[in-house]
């Protein structure tokens, strides 16, 4: 397959994937094939035996780790801190949408300058936290932290409960937009698995995220675009909400997660043309336009479509993980650099205009 997307250290702008499309079948079926598919190839090719495989909704998924694909090697789950931390004066969590920490498992060992380094890292642009606020847990049951001016012994063992911290743990506080901050703690929370050593390679923990929104809303516009892709099916029975709480619908999807990683996704599709009409409506087609850009689906569905959904994993991806690494250069037969360049055969190459004549292709030179 080829990508149109920008370059990670997990994408390539070619891939594999190993793609299930299947009639008659719900979402229960697929998730039985490919959790057993994913079993073999752990016991196969690391002789690793898992029986697990967690379901995790996405709202809690993204409450509880600030994304949709968690690493659940490692616990530092999130504690949201609003109602025991917006009582005082302090201004910043007043003002916050959202207030959320996690407890770093021996955390209260850092010096006061490592604490320091970790504020600037979460201010990094590339994080874009204005700041964080700390608190050691100390032993004996008491607290020390950067906002003790505000918060007495009794409001910060609330958070120490909120958070799960236990003695000699450092708990981190970020605040903001819930979306914003709830990203920025989860790339905290990575960070520091990887200081302390938690991501084991030799370690697998899968699990399935279920129930994704149907729909996103973009800010920028104030409107709703397909999470998946427009040809998702709702949950059952959520397809009426789309008129009155469209942000609230559930979607027939699913991603395999390992380790961090989506390996997997899909979703079961829309196979009937008054669901597709609606859900075209509600991206914003009009009737002209949904006839002109997905008419020959629209016009198959009349012939009738049996209930069908499927799921891919990227090849690429999976071996990586199963080898120990999550950068995927070294298990695909051509990596690209950032350009999307193949160093070694020196590709792309120019193209002469005796092709792009072929192609009916003119190219612009600029002086």
């Amino acid at each position: 397959c080829f990508r149109d997307e920008d370059l990670r250290a997990d994408r390539q702008p070619e891939f594999t994937q190993i793609d299930c499309e299947m009639a008659f079948v719900e979402q229960e079926d697929i998730l039985n094939v490919f959790e057993s598919l994913t079993r073999h190839l752990l016991k196969e090719v690391n002789g690793v035996d898992v029986d697990k495989f967690p379901r995790i909704q996405y709202d809690d998924a993204m409450r509880l780790y600030g994304n949709d694909k968690p690493d659940i090697r490692f616990g530092m789950e999130f504690g949201e801190l609003n109602e025991v931390t917006q009582h005082k004066d302090f201004n910043v969590f007043n003002k916050a949408e959202l207030v959320v920490g996690i407890a770093v498992p021996g955390g209260n060992s850092y010096t006061r300058k490592e604490i320091d380094k970790l504020i600037d890292w979460v201010k990094r642009p590339q994080i874009g936290a204005l700041g964080m606020v700390y608190c050691r847990v100390n032993e004996g049951g008491t607290y020390k932290s950067s906002v003790d001016k505000f918060y007495d012994q009794d409001d910060l063992a609330k958070w120490a409960a909120k958070t799960g911290a236990k003695p000699g743990d450092l708990i981190c506080i970020l605040s903001g937009d819930t979306n914003k901050v709830r990203s920025q703690l989860s790339a905290l929370r990575m960070e520091l698995a990887e200081r302390l050593g938690l991501r084991d390679p030799k370690v697998f923990a899968p699990l399935w995220v279920i129930d994704f929104p149907l729909l996103e809303l973009d800010e920028e516009t104030g409107h709703y675009h397909a999470m998946h892709h427009p040809f998702t099916s709702p949950k059952p029975g959520q397809i009426e909400l789309l008129d009155s709480k469209p942000g609230e619908v559930k979607a027939n999807a699913y991603d395999l997660v390992l380790n961090g990683n989506e390996i997997g996704g899909g979703s079961i599709r829309i196979h009937d043309k008054a669901t597709q009409a609606i859900m075209l409506k509600h991206l914003g087609f009009s009737e002209e336009e949904a006839r002109a850009q997905f008419g020959f689906l629209m016009d198959a569905f009349e012939y009738g479509a049996p209930p069908h959904g499927g799921l891919a994993f990227g090849l690429d991806r999976l071996v990586a993980i199963l080898g120990g690494q999550e950068t995927i250069r070294d298990f695909i037969a051509f990596p690209k650099n950032n350009s999307g360049r193949d160093v070694m055969i020196d590709a792309p190459a120019p193209i002469d205009n005796e092709q792009l004549d072929e192609l009916g292709l003119k190219l612009n030179l600029k002086s």
